[in-house]
């Protein structure tokens, strides 16, 4: 009988608000440093909220290749590209590094809404005297919406460009599940991997719901309006008033134990299990945690660990009221006084990028023995009972971490990793 195989992580690349690439990632999370700041990738000024996790210094032309695939690649898929990139070479992986068919990319996407660029032309064409006209509508999109214009939009593009620039012709799938999608598509590469049918997988999320059309559609009722835009985000804290929406993508590299022990690779930590639930309805009656609950008594039990062998959780923590509580009362629940930590306090809310990112941002602090504080917490709710870690980073805890994300229309996944500490 076949033994499932090793799945470790060899390889880590992040494009956020307070940093692109681990260290300098690493290094804004741990001294407390903030990425909340005022929008301006467009004019906000007709907006209630005008703040966010904005990165601010991303040049595309400097990540993409080759040049001309921009015109095809929405803010989302460039920011994934960049992670992918960035984590292929802290894994050390060149070119010819892998077998080709052996190497394979799951990545998860938010909806990608359209540039109001690429339509404003067609719209003004399309309209008389204030009034928009369906016949002229048809013969307008024709001739001045470029012809690949789909392409920047499509939730898949994201691995299909990874993968060509990569060379990575094995298993290829993209997540599109909202906030779950990126820790769901480590899940599933994780376990292509234990199945065989490859030795190395890209895993990672990219999200943008700093995006105009995104927060027209979404509205405002759910996010923080405090005048004080650092201090905005504060998950589980008494005080806190919303959600603060961001921006960015993160990726790991997932490699077979054999086959990085092989090439001599730098194995920063071990993927441990990975489960996912859902509680159905929760989007009509409110999400109860239930699902979450499941989840991290599943991930728990795959990896054979009790609540005193997990050194901390990273939550979801997304600073919503309702959604803060009954995440914290599902990891209470399960796990007691396990510390809890929410780097969304830092950068905000990525969407689909945030659960990998927010993985990378515990892998680095296990390598160096902390875990890393949530920024803004100063008030204990009795409603949301948790062991939250603020002030400062947390030392001597057990070296494995649990990273969880939820959903507000009731999915629920738990990723238990083992980091390895720096030498």
């Amino acid at each position: 009988m076949s033994h499932p195989r090793d799945v470790v992580i060899t390889g880590a690349g992040v494009v956020t608000p307070i940093g692109i690439g681990v260290s300098a990632f690493w290094d804004a999370l741990a001294s407390g440093a903030s990425g909340i700041r005022p929008v301006d990738l467009f004019d906000a000024s007709s907006l209630r909220v005008r703040f966010g996790g904005q990165i601010t210094d991303f040049d595309p032309k400097l990540s993409i290749r080759p040049r001309k695939s921009l015109k095809v690649m929405s803010r989302e898929i460039q920011l994934g590209f960049a992670a992918a990139d960035l984590a292929v070479l802290d894994a050390g992986l060149g070119p010819g590094g892998v077998e080709a068919e052996r190497f394979g990319v799951v990545f998860g996407s938010d909806m990608i809404y359209a540039d109001l660029e690429d339509l404003e032309q067609t719209y003004r064409r399309s309209s008389r005297q204030g009034t928009f006209d369906f016949h002229l509508w048809s013969e307008a999109i024709h001739e001045e919406l470029h012809p690949l214009w789909l392409l920047k939009h499509l939730p898949n593009m994201a691995a299909s460009h990874i993968a060509i620039a990569h060379e990575a012709r094995g298993p290829n799938n993209s997540i599109v599940l909202g906030d779950v999608s990126s820790l769901l598509a480590v899940a599933e590469a994780a376990s292509v991997i234990r199945r065989g049918w490859a030795d190395v997988m890209l895993a990672g999320g990219t999200g943008c719901r700093l995006h105009p059309t995104a927060l027209v559609a979404r509205g405002d009722a759910q996010l923080s309006h405090r005048d004080d835009f650092r201090a905005a985000c504060r998950p589980f804290d008494r005080d806190r008033d919303g959600m603060v929406n961001g921006e960015g993508a993160g990726t790991i590299v997932l490699e077979a134990r054999e086959h990085a022990e092989r090439r001599g690779a730098t194995i920063r930590g071990e993927l441990l299990a990975a489960a996912a639930r859902c509680e159905p309805g929760a989007h009509r009656m409110g999400l109860s945690g239930h699902a979450l609950r499941l989840a991290i008594r599943a991930a728990c039990q795959s990896a054979r660990l009790g609540r005193h062998d997990i050194g901390h959780v990273h939550a979801h923590g997304v600073s919503s009221v309702a959604m803060d509580r009954a995440e914290a009362r599902a990891i209470a629940a399960e796990l007691g006084d396990v510390p809890v930590t929410a780097a969304k306090s830092n950068f905000g809310h990525l969407g689909a990028g945030g659960g990998v990112v927010e993985l990378v941002a515990s892998l680095l602090g296990l390598a160096r023995g902390l875990v890393p504080a949530t920024l803004n917490y100063e008030t204990a709710d009795p409603e949301c009972p948790v062991n939250m870690v603020h002030g400062q980073p947390l030392a001597g805890r057990p070296a494995t971490a649990l990273k969880v994300n939820l959903s507000s229309t009731g999915q629920a996944v738990a990723v238990a990793i083992r980091g390895h500490q720096l030498p």
